[in-house]
């Protein structure tokens, strides 16, 4: 079954929505353990504020704190304990260093239509910012469950390194076991996390994580789709974002391995060092042609039916199962 086969928005929003307005009074009062100067930057980066201290809306979706308590309700019934809400905040707060730091190492300028943290209070806030918010979520996980926020936080940055690395001969499997360690580990830990949280036993936790690591790469993909050909109006950032910053993303990979034409004149492109607004453009089209995006929307559904096996293999409660799947459907249909 496709991932898009069990999309349903108004249900996907209904999680999203609920998962925020759980964690969100948590998730302030963690940030306002902060010093006046570190809180500013780290409720600007989130969106609660501008860089100025007025309020605003310009948060994320909440889709790993979803995912947690969707994961909880797999194995247990009623609203979410506090251990699960804790669990779900420290994921979100991982989630906030991780983008915090990211922007800084990718020089993107943009998120969620506005300047980067980084752009707006400077590098070394920005960066002080983001070690924060893992302290506090370090502070916030229940003590039983520290071990792996830790594992996922050494991944992430294994993740990372592999990825900013920019390897030019780098392969597609290679640049899979990145996003399976650099985004597929959160979401893998948010879904491990809230099993456990809940009670579920480890082996029904494991194949939870599993559900989430697969999950992860499935949104790699998406996102990795978004970069190159998404919608300014939808993203946040400027056409063909990707291809400007020369970054080797998964379509990109899979095109340059490609035995055609169109992968070689991409290859001999994407070695020169001007880009206009046409070498962008054509770029692009070349990475199609060649099959990159193609591709990773076959590898991104073939990911979701990945993590489907794996949640089946947990066994959850019937209900929670279908949250689950609305959510994978969400992931990957990113542009509804």
């Amino acid at each position: 079954m496709r991932a898009d086969d069990v999309l349903r928005p108004a249900d996907a929003l209904r999680l999203l929505d609920d998962a925020r307005t759980v964690i969100e009074p948590v998730h302030r009062a963690s940030v306002d353990e902060l010093g006046p100067a570190l809180r500013r930057v780290a409720g600007y980066h989130i969106g609660w504020w501008d860089a100025d201290g007025r309020p605003s809306q310009a948060t994320g979706k909440a889709l790993r704190p979803a995912l947690t308590f969707a994961c909880a309700r797999a194995f247990a019934d009623g609203p979410p304990v506090p251990a699960v809400v804790a669990a779900a905040t420290a994921v979100e707060l991982v989630h906030d260093f991780s983008l915090l730091h990211d922007d800084v190492m990718d020089g993107d300028e943009t998120r969620r239509h506005r300047p980067c943290a980084w752009m707006a209070f400077g590098t070394t806030a920005a960066i002080l910012a983001g070690d924060a918010l893992v302290g506090l979520a370090l502070r916030r996980v229940p003590r039983a469950l520290t071990g792996v926020l830790a594992d996922v936080l050494v991944e992430l940055c294994e993740g990372q390194s592999a990825d900013v690395a920019q390897e030019p001969a780098v392969t597609v499997e290679r640049c899979l076991t990145t996003a399976e360690r650099k985004t597929g580990a959160l979401l893998g830990a948010a879904c491990r996390l809230g099993a456990l949280a809940a009670g579920a036993g480890d082996a029904a936790a494991e194949h939870c994580r599993w559900f989430g690591v697969h999950l992860g790469v499935a949104f790699q993909l998406a996102d990795d789709v978004l970069g190159i050909w998404g919608d300014p109006a939808r993203t946040g950032k400027p056409a063909h974002a990707d291809i400007r910053a020369r970054r080797r993303s998964l379509p990109v990979v899979a095109a340059l391995a490609a035995d055609s034409p169109a992968a070689r004149r991409l290859a001999h492109l994407y070695r020169e060092t001007a880009r206009s607004d046409e070498a962008v453009r054509q770029v692009a089209d070349l990475v199609a042609e060649a099959g990159g995006r193609e591709w990773a929307e076959a590898e991104a559904d073939r990911r979701v039916r990945l993590a489907f096996d794996s949640l089946h293999r947990a066994r959850p409660h019937p209900a929670a199962a279908h949250d689950l799947r609305v959510l994978a459907g969400l992931v990957v249909r990113r542009d509804r």
